[in-house]
């Protein structure tokens, strides 16, 4: 292991500089923050330890598994790594995740517009639960490799196909390959979740936390979707109507 006590040291700019996205895509890094992903088999090209944690009991198997390089930093400069008040010590620098548009599953999940990454992060999480492995985000959407959507995902980022596309792009790729587009919207015509009627291919379309679905997805939609509301909440957020309506696709698929 490395130690580093310098904040000018290239490797610390360059962390830092991983928080935003314009230096995520040019080096095609991100960052990971919490022992939880020490758990997972996706390898990463760097591993910060804050000084001590390191000789944890704990810790150290978990750091022999991985091949890469690791860093060992004084709390000062951690702390300008960072972005959580109480952090576990352990910051993780991964590889983008690989994505194809030729490993498309029968169901997949699109995203248009969503802008809150703990929203995104979250939904990666319960397709990932409910079965799903791909996701498409329309040019636009919130980046998956913010720090606050890959902590959301709690690892199922590495389990998914994503990928990002132009809205007409998108919508000519699903109109070519037959997919049917199921788009949750709050429109006359629209189905309780419970009604849908899927076929052998869906996509399941979610909108952003405030403004929904786009009018070319709304209009190229198959049926749109409801979840009907039955108290006095005036909405669930994109997150949670997600879960409720990737579970019924996969009941309904199982049938």
């Amino acid at each position: 292991m490395e130690y580093i006590n310098s904040l000018d040291n290239n490797t610390v700019k360059k962390i830092k500089k991983l928080k935003q996205r314009k230096y995520r895509e040019l080096n095609g890094e991100f960052i990971a923050e919490g022992r939880k992903f020490l758990d997972f088999s996706y390898e990463p090209n760097l591993i910060v330890l804050k000084e001590g944690v390191e000789n944890e009991e704990n810790i150290a198997p978990k750091l022999d598994r991985f091949k890469c390089r690791k860093l060992i930093v004084g709390d000062k400069i951690f702390k300008e790594l960072t972005s959580q008040e109480n952090s576990q010590g352990v910051i993780l620098v991964y590889p983008y995740c690989e994505s194809s548009l030729e490993k498309l599953e029968d169901n997949i999940i699109v995203l248009n517009n969503v802008q809150d990454p703990g929203n995104l992060g979250t939904i990666i999480r319960v397709g990932d639960a409910a079965g799903f492995k791909d996701v498409i985000l329309t040019k636009g959407s919130v980046d998956v490799y913010n720090e606050k959507s890959v902590r959301s995902s709690m690892g199922s980022i590495f389990n998914m196909n994503i990928v990002y596309m132009e809205e007409s792009e998108l919508l000519k790729l699903l109109k070519e390959r037959g997919y049917k587009l199921h788009v949750t919207a709050l429109e006359k015509n629209s189905i309780e979740y419970t009604q849908m009627k899927l076929e052998k291919k869906n996509a399941v379309v979610f909108g952003s936390e405030g403004n929904g679905v786009s009018k070319e997805m709304l209009e190229s939609a198959d049926e749109t979707v409801i979840i009907p509301i039955f108290g006095s909440a005036e909405s669930l957020n994109v997150a949670m109507a997600s879960g409720i309506i990737l579970y019924k696709v996969r009941e309904l698929i199982k049938r």
